[in-house]
Order: C-alpha cells, then structure tokens, then sequence
C-alpha cells in the first residue's frame, strides 16, 4: 500500500515540475520573441533616421 502512494507521490511531483519546465520554456520563448520586436523597431527607427539625414543633405545640397 504505502508503495503505491509513494508511487503517486512520485508522478504529481514529476508531473508538477514539467508544468513549471513548460510554464519557464514559454516565458524564456516569450521573452525571445520581445526582444527581437524590440531590436527590429530599432532596426526600423534607424533606418528612417538615416532616410531622413539623406533627405536633409539632398535638399540641403
């Protein structure tokens, strides 16, 4: 008797720390994803400064 609850122990805690694994997994990939939003806006922000500085020389010129 007293093995099978140790048994059922067992598995809820295995259970228990694969949800906590999945939960961490889809924090980090969330994490991931922001960064790369945030580092393409600042791609994007870049860019069109550099438009812009294009532009100003042109008209300036």
């Amino acid at each position: 008797m007293m093995m099978m609850v140790m048994v059922m122990m067992l598995i809820m805690v295995l259970m228990v720390m694969i949800e906590v694994m999945m939960m961490i997994v889809m924090m980090v990939m969330i994490m991931m994803m922001m960064v790369i939003m945030v580092m393409m806006v600042m791609m994007l922000i870049i860019v069109l400064m550099l438009m812009m500085m294009m532009m100003m020389m042109k008209s300036g010129s």
